[in-house]
């Protein structure tokens, strides 16, 4: 399996996420995939997509595989595309926090 590249999308919440004192995993290997961030105590898996997984049939068809094999874990999977995190990055942190915050509980 080749190493999982972390895009700078990726880098910049995960950044932001444990900068905000967020335990999250980078780059999580669950036993089946790697997911790009992990908050294992509010079962939260990060995906950052590019526009290949909005766009490209193959890959669509792979993420709903990769997603169902969270589903037994009780681990909700967020996509959200590296736009949105280059344009949007503290509010995304933000809402993102108040969901951990809200699980935690």
């Amino acid at each position: 399996m080749p190493k999982p590249v972390i895009t700078k999308q990726t880098r910049a919440l995960f950044n932001a996420l444990t900068e905000q004192g967020i335990k999250a995993e980078l780059e999580y290997w669950d036993g089946y995939k790697h997911v790009d961030i992990a908050v294992i105590d509010a079962k939260i898996y990060i995906e950052i997509d590019g526009l290949h997984h909005f766009t490209d049939t193959k890959q669509i068809e792979a993420d709903f595989k990769r997603n169902h094999f969270s589903d037994g874990d009780d681990f909700d999977t967020i996509h959200i595309p590296n736009s949105v995190i280059d344009n949007y990055l503290p509010k995304v942190t933000t809402a993102i926090i108040k969901v951990i915050k809200k699980r935690q509980k």
